[in-house]
């Protein structure tokens, strides 16, 4: 089978969505498929392009998965409609690269953010292809839930995008079990929403041997209870709970 992901994070970039994309890539492969990834070029989280490409249209191979990167609006993350300019020029551009490519067997695409779905879902549309919409965040509600865009009629017409999608796609795939329960209590049918949560190959981490001297540079004893967080830390994930429990 021939898959199409959309996605706008993508190695060497190390976010969740970047990571999750690849690694589950690499699965398909295996299993016999042709993975091509459309997305930009590397520049999370700094808006910076990485040293070793540029800000255009370039292709690669990264494991046996075809990776197509567009240009794109490429800034630090400091403003509401400097993100959007990143997010459309990645529609666009994103949208115009697939034309480019062989007809797949089916489309994906993963959401945050938003937009990527947009191109991706329209494509699918516009060729009558199998449209998979991978829900990772919900989209506008999460950036309207930090304050970040206010209720209003941009705010009501992507919602109304948002649940055309979902609608017309032939499969949801949910990140967790609440954004599975938000979608049906909208409407959307149970039955095409699958929920997978994130994993991680077990055999990859096994138990090391205590680190006396990062204990010591850090003050920690054999009694010191230790919290770890590996993960980002964004407006959404209210930091301030953490520091104030």
């Amino acid at each position: 089978m021939n898959i199409l992901f959309f996605t706008e994070n993508f190695p060497p970039e190390t976010n969740a969505a970047a990571t999750r994309v690849y690694e589950r890539a690499l699965y398909w492969i295996k299993w016999g498929h042709d993975v091509t990834v459309i997305t930009c070029n590397p520049n999370f989280p700094h808006g910076r392009i990485f040293e070793g490409y540029q800000n255009n249209y370039c292709t690669e191979n990264m494991d046996g998965i075809r990776v197509v990167r567009v240009r794109t609006y490429v800034s630090p993350n400091r403003g509401f409609l400097r993100r959007i300019a990143d997010f459309l020029s990645f529609m666009v551009n994103g949208y115009r690269a697939a034309k480019r490519e062989p007809s797949p067997d089916i489309v994906i695409s993963t959401s945050p953010q938003f937009f990527t779905a947009v191109a991706a879902w329209w494509f699918a549309k516009r060729r009558k292809l199998k449209y998979v919409f991978e829900l990772g965040d919900l989209w506008p509600a999460s950036i309207a839930a930090v304050g970040a865009m206010r209720a209003n009629f941009a705010l009501r017409l992507i919602e109304a995008l948002e649940l055309k999608m979902y609608r017309d796609a032939d499969a949801v795939v949910a990140l967790t079990q609440s954004f599975k329960d938000n979608l049906t209590s909208r409407g959307i049918v149970d039955g095409k929403i699958s929920v997978v949560i994130n994993g991680v190959d077990l055999w990859r981490y096994a138990p090391r041997p205590r680190n006396a001297e990062l204990a010591k540079q850090a003050g920690l004893t054999s009694n010191t209870c230790v919290f770890g967080y590996i993960g980002t830390h964004g407006m959404a994930h209210a930091l301030n709970n953490v520091l104030d429990a």
